[in-house]
């Protein structure tokens, strides 16, 4: 069994996706995107940044390991009429079924960062995208003191420890380790810009609620949700959680929650 398949297919990442649809569109905005550019999102979920990508004209394809995500992201594109937005199942570290150079730009946010086998991942991104192209991912910064980091490191402490041999996702967070992967996949190191920005979670509900979609769809939570519980410490991690989730809140409204999130936005040019 794909153990990356199984944990985005356990839940329904859509509940969770919901809650960041407008930093989705603000980063497709921010992007330079114009009418008929060929566009990859690898890791794409259910379309967050895919379809405002395609509706700022560009040709996209979502690749994701999760069978559930893609069927949810043709529905998406077919509910708005962007006939040229389409999803298939791919694994990042393995796009065989995609044309060397075939891209303009390759877009990856908190996506491709999960799969096993980062340097596989780095050198097939840049195999598919044009001389001259981009590739841009979005990755949780290890040991930031910002949301996700803080949720992601609270929740593998009571989950079971890692296979041998197993990469951290947030490694990707890490500037040195990903100027390495792409300086092996054989960018120069000029042509590597990394920067820090921030995402907004923003839902319309108090951050309890949030952090119940969290517990209840989002598959690395709900996997320390269950071994807490056979361990007796469900209410320790639902109570260190709940911390995160509202000491990190910046509404003032009580009825609503907007989380900022600090990531490492990585910019690549294919030489």
């Amino acid at each position: 069994m794909n153990q990356n398949k199984a944990l985005w297919e356990k839940g329904d990442f859509t509940r969770v996706a919901a809650s960041m649809r407008e930093s989705g569109e603000a980063l497709a905005n921010s992007l330079g995107i114009a009418s008929g550019l060929k566009i990859l999102d690898l890791g794409c979920g259910d379309g967050t940044t895919a379809l405002p990508m395609a509706r700022l004209g560009a040709d996209v394809l979502g690749v994701d390991i999760a069978s559930n995500l893609v069927v949810a992201g043709n529905r998406r594109a077919h509910e708005a009429n962007l006939t040229n937005c389409r999803f298939q199942e791919g694994d990042a570290s393995d796009l065989h079924e995609l044309p060397d150079e075939s891209f303009d730009l390759v877009v990856s946010i908190f996506g491709a960062m999960f799969a096993p086998n980062p340097a596989d991942v780095a050198r097939e991104m840049v195999r598919v995208t044009r001389p001259g192209g981009r590739i841009v991912m979005g990755n949780w910064i290890p040991n930031d003191p910002t949301f996700v980091a803080q949720v992601l490191k609270i929740s593998s402490a009571y989950s079971p420890p890692p296979p041998e041999g197993f990469i951290s996702p947030m490694t990707w967070g890490n500037e040195a380790i990903v100027r390495d992967r792409f300086g092996a996949a054989g960018i120069v190191p000029d042509n590597v810009n990394c920067t820090r920005d921030t995402w907004f979670f923003n839902f319309p509900a108090p951050p309890a609620q949030l952090l119940d979609v969290f517990r209840d769809f989002y598959g690395p939570t709900m996997n320390a949700f269950a071994a807490a519980q056979a361990n007796g410490r469900a209410d320790d991690l639902q109570r260190e959680l709940g911390e995160v989730f509202e000491t990190e809140n910046r509404s003032d409204n009580s009825a609503f929650t907007s989380i900022p999130a600090t990531f490492l936005r990585v910019t690549v040019t294919r030489n």
